[in-house]
């Protein structure tokens, strides 16, 4: 694309990243992290169309136990604005382009979108079992030594390492 401009130096946004989770914990009293973010939104949808079974069930109850709004979290309003953050970096750096799709030369929209739902859903689901999203346990764990946020993370670039092979055809 002819107007796009370079990513980011990782090591420069490694380093804004960390001022960004220390400004969370200074000003919020808690660290980064998203993977409650759908689960809330879900709740407050289960919660409009069926209250008395969300109310009556223990797990979702919790969410809306007093007449709380399960919405009313700082961590939605966090994806809210990483959402945000993504669409203006993308458009300020020239990488947004109406109907284009980044993939490789390999491989179809269709395909590249199945991959992309089957990881994220994948990612999701993941994330609720280890109790946390890459970014709360990498970062908010990482950041406090919690063992095992760091065991997480071991597991999550040995997969990374194993799948590589098998993704890279995609993009070549």
């Amino acid at each position: 694309m002819e107007n796009e401009r370079p990513f980011w130096n990782p090591y420069l946004a490694g380093v804004a990243l960390g001022l960004v989770l220390l400004v969370s914990y200074v000003v919020m009293g808690f660290g980064l992290g998203a993977s409650s973010a759908p689960t809330r939104v879900a709740v407050a949808a289960m919660h409009l169309v069926a209250a008395d079974a969300t109310e009556g069930n223990p797990y979702f109850s919790q969410y809306v136990k007093g007449g709380q709004n399960p919405l009313e979290d700082w961590m939605v309003f966090e994806v809210l604005g990483v959402l945000l953050g993504g669409v203006i970096g993308a458009y300020s750096a020239g990488r947004m382009k109406r109907g284009t799709v980044e993939m490789g030369p390999n491989t179809t929209r269709r395909r590249r979108f199945v991959f992309a739902v089957l990881g994220g859903g994948l990612l999701g689901f993941a994330a609720r079992l280890a109790r946390g999203c890459t970014s709360g346990q990498a970062l908010t764990g990482g950041a406090v030594l919690s063992l095992g946020s760091w065991v997480f993370m071991l597991a999550v670039f040995v997969g990374a390492y194993a799948l590589a092979p098998v993704m890279r055809r995609e993009w070549r």
